[in-house]
This record gives C-alpha cells, sequence and structure tokens, in this order.
C-alpha cells in the first residue's frame, strides 16, 4: 500500500523536541516495513512566527508562502536524519522528483513545493498524481467538524464524510501562509476530483498513527481519533457525524 502522509508541523516540530522527531521515526520505519510511506512535513509555529514577522514587515503572501516553504523543508530535514539509512537523503522539491525518489525504496520526505498550496494540498497533489492507496493527514485535531469546535459547543464531529461535504465545509476559510485549516479548501478539491480515500487524524500521539495505519485497522472503519473522508458509501446514510468507539 502506498501512504502519502502530511505530518503537521505542530505535532512534528512542537518545540523541536528530538525525542519527538526520533519517535516519528520509529513509527515510520515500522510502517515501511508493510507499506510505502512518503512523508510531507508542515512548518508548524516556527513558520507560523516567521510568516507573522514578515507580514508585519509588510511582505505579500507570495513571499510569506516561500518562507513557509523553507521551514517546512527544515522539518523535512530534521526528519530524514532521525530517520538515518531508511529514509531518502534528498529532499525532493516537485512532484517529479518526489515520484522518482518513490523508486528507491526509502521513506521519502519533502516539504513544501510552490506559494499557494498548504502542506494538505501538496500532499493531496501527490497522492493523486502517485495514484496513492490512502492519503493522511495527521494533526493536532480529532477529525473534521461541522463547525469550528473551539467557537461552536454544539459543533458535530464527522465519523465519515463525503468529499463534497468537506468542500462545503472548508471553503469559506481564508486561505493564507500559515493557515490552521484542519484540511484546506484546494486540497479538499483534489479529494473530490480524484476519489481518493483520505484520513484526518490526531497524530499528537506517534503511537497512535502507527496503530490506526497497520494494515489491519485500515478499513475505513470509524475511530475515536480521526475522520474518514471517502465517497464510496456516500449513498448509504451513515453520515451523520455521530462519534463512535474503534471497532475491533
Amino acid at each position: 500500500m502506498l501512504i502519502v502522509l502530511s505530518l503537521g508541523g505542530s505535532i512534528l516540530a512542537k518545540n523541536l523536541d528530538v525525542n519527538h522527531y526520533l519517535e516519528y521515526a520509529v513509527i515510520l520505519q515500522n510502517l515501511s516495513k508493510k507499506h510505502n510511506i512518503i512523508v510531507i512535513t508542515g512548518g508548524g509555529e516556527a513558520a507560523r512566527s516567521y510568516i507573522g514577522a514578515a507580514r508585519i514587515m509588510g511582505a505579500d503572501e507570495v513571499t510569506c508562502d516561500y518562507i513557509g516553504i523553507e521551514i517546512t523543508r527544515l522539518n523535512a530535514r530534521l526528519l530524514i536524519a532521525a530517520l538515518g539509512s531508511n529514509a531518502y537523503r534528498e529532499i525532493p522539491t516537485n512532484y517529479i522528483e518526489a515520484a522518482k525518489a518513490m523508486h528507491s525504496g526509502k521513506i521519502v520526505v519533502m516539504g513544501g513545493v510552490t506559494p499557494g498550496q498548504t502542506t494538505d494540498a501538496v500532499a493531496a497533489i501527490l497522492a493523486e498524481y502517485l495514484q496513492a492507496d490512502l492519503l493522511t493527514i495527521a494533526t493536532s485535531i480529532d477529525g473534521i467538524y461541522s463547525s469550528d469546535p473551539n467557537c461552536d459547543p454544539t459543533a458535530v464531529k464527522y465519523d465519515k464524510i463525503s468529499s463534497k461535504k468537506l468542500v462545503d465545509i472548508v471553503m469559506a476559510i481564508e486561505m493564507k501562509a500559515g493557515s490552521k485549516s484542519p484540511v484546506d479548501p484546494v486540497a479538499a478539491k483534489i479529494l473530490e476530483r480524484c476519489n481518493l480515500d483520505a484520513l484526518v487524524m490526531d497524530a499528537r500521539n506517534p503511537a497512535m498513527l502507527g496503530e490506526v495505519l497497520d494494515e489491519e485497522v485500515i478499513q475505513n472503519s470509524p475511530i475515536s481519533c480521526g475522520t474518514w473522508i471517502t465517497d464510496k458509501n456516500k449513498n448509504q446514510k451513515n453520515l451523520n457525524g455521530q462519534k463512535k468507539k474503534m471497532e475491533h
């Protein structure tokens, strides 16, 4: 199985904790024994801090995007160091380079690609280009809600959601460099057009990421820490957003 993993900087690079990088590296190494893995790293708080400083100085959004891309690639470089010989040593800077790197048999790690694309968008486009089996968006939230749960106490978490419904939710979110959107509009539209299964999940605990992505549980089963995005069951009436426990 080919898995494209968008690994948010907010969980990978928080406080630049070396042990955190190493923990994710162990999980990725174990997953790579069963699956082909390509990781796109986010920028996290460091990217938001640099982007914020640039905006105060009057930088335009394209410049801010370039700054964010550089930070994502620094995070990619650190993860490559943590993976050691298990990682492809170079950071692909575009989708064609990423496809070629996959032939190495190593775990491929990369950051951003071009202005206007968030980490999730890069991951979605790459997943489509590589015809991946699954896109996983590993972040610090436990799934997709009907509205912002931090602002709306009545927000409902979706266990499964169609790509069209996802687009309806996220299109209202303003897309700027350093955005904290659970899934950005570009990524949502890519998922809608290519009929690709995706999982948005809380991966602050690296062990949980490994457990969920293990081939024995990766069957679109409801999980408490995430939301499946799929159109395979769009004719069923199970997209009601009620929380469920993981079924074993």
